[in-house]
């Protein structure tokens, strides 16, 4: 069976289990693997992913297309939230994307996220005591492997603890 969780832990030093971890990430977010997006660098509060400069992602002149960067940035903030908090206590959806290219992509690029328990207590836990929902801004900034500064994107994450969830009968 694919344990996730002890995948994961072990991704974090051994670069066989991290190459496991992006096959099992392929299959479970399959709009991701024609991409060839991968977990380059993983740590709990730390992560970093690839976007390779390969043909399904160009844009029609031959640079990394725009919608491409942008999901490499959703990807980054969003996998690595999910590791740190879990899925269990918290639902965590979408709320907004910014993106501000500033240099065309004409190599691999590299998106990297960085938090700390200090940062999960302070933007999370502690709003989410006395509100029902909070949104949380993530800054990722993609480079390209020359050190290019390609985009700043800003992910907006609403968290909101699953029994203020409401759902349809």
């Amino acid at each position: 069976m694919f344990d996730t969780a002890k995948i994961l832990e072990k991704a974090k030093h051994s670069p066989f289990y991290l190459k496991l971890l992006n096959w099992g990430l392929y299959r479970m977010v399959p709009f991701n693997k024609p991409h060839g997006f991968r977990v380059v660098e993983i740590d709990d509060f730390r992560l970093k992913t690839l976007m390779p400069y390969k043909r399904s992602n160009f844009n029609h002149i031959k640079g990394l297309h725009a919608c491409g960067l942008a999901t490499i940035s959703e990807f980054a903030t969003g996998f690595l939230l999910l590791n740190a908090l879990g899925q269990k206590k918290y639902r965590m959806i979408l709320q907004r994307l910014e993106v501000n290219y500033l240099y065309q992509g004409k190599m691999d690029a590299t998106a990297e996220f960085v938090i700390s328990k200090e940062w999960i207590d302070e933007k999370i836990a502690a709003p989410l005591k006395t509100q029902d929902a909070v949104v949380v801004p993530c800054e990722v900034k993609v480079h390209d492997v020359k050190g290019n500064h390609l985009t700043t994107a800003i992910v907006h994450w609403q968290f909101k603890e699953w029994s203020k969830v409401k759902t349809k009968a």
